[in-house]
């Protein structure tokens, strides 16, 4: 299998990042709200442990939207993949590290973190809007924790919000995708 058509492949099962990042987006955003209205540590705790819970609840998303849940077998990049999913685990001592320094430096460290496990995504997908997705995160976190203060919980509403326009934009980049090669073989409705 070439690349191209690997990465093809991850766009078509996984629509361009759309499942992914909306129960990102969604959880990034409970967290916030948690933070909010009911405790800062409420909050922490409920992106650190639900984050655990993104890749099966995106999998459930796509069996319910009657879906793939996998790519196929000779794909390359399905180990990219799986590895790309202990990216942010990792990264999450040095998270806590700058939250027990600074507390506030908690969500913009974890974007930080997170932003940076969005860059490779470009290669698995195919997709430069990862690579702007990640400077974005990045950029935002290094502004918030340093420059710009800000409400505890400011990072994790921005993250949220952004992860699901991400969504949109890239389940829009698999659909167009989809209509064109449908098109070119004869097998959909030409794009209107």
């Amino acid at each position: 299998m070439e690349v191209t058509e690997a990465q093809r492949e991850v766009r078509t099962v996984f629509m361009g990042g759309f499942p992914g990042q909306i129960v990102s987006g969604l959880l990034w955003l409970i967290s916030a709200g948690m933070s909010t209205w009911v405790s800062t540590r409420a909050g922490i705790l409920f992106l650190v442990l639900g984050g655990v819970f993104i890749f099966p609840v995106t999998l459930l998303l796509l069996s319910a939207m009657r879906r793939p849940t996998s790519l196929s077998k000779t794909n390359p990049l399905g180990q990219l993949a799986r590895q790309l999913a202990f990216t942010v685990p990792m990264g999450l001592p040095l998270a806590g590290a700058a939250a027990m320094h600074r507390l506030d430096w908690f969500y913009p460290a974890c974007m930080i973190v997170v932003g940076a496990h969005y860059l490779p995504f470009s290669f698995l997908y195919g997709m430069w809007q990862f690579s702007v997705l990640a400077y974005v995160m990045v950029l935002a976190g290094l502004m918030l924790g340093l420059y710009i203060p800000a409400p505890f919980a400011t990072g994790a509403w921005f993250t949220g919000a952004l992860l699901l326009l991400f969504a949109f934009f890239g389940r829009r980049v698999a659909l167009r995708e989809a209509t064109q090669q449908d098109v070119g073989t004869g097998l959909g409705p030409p794009a209107a």
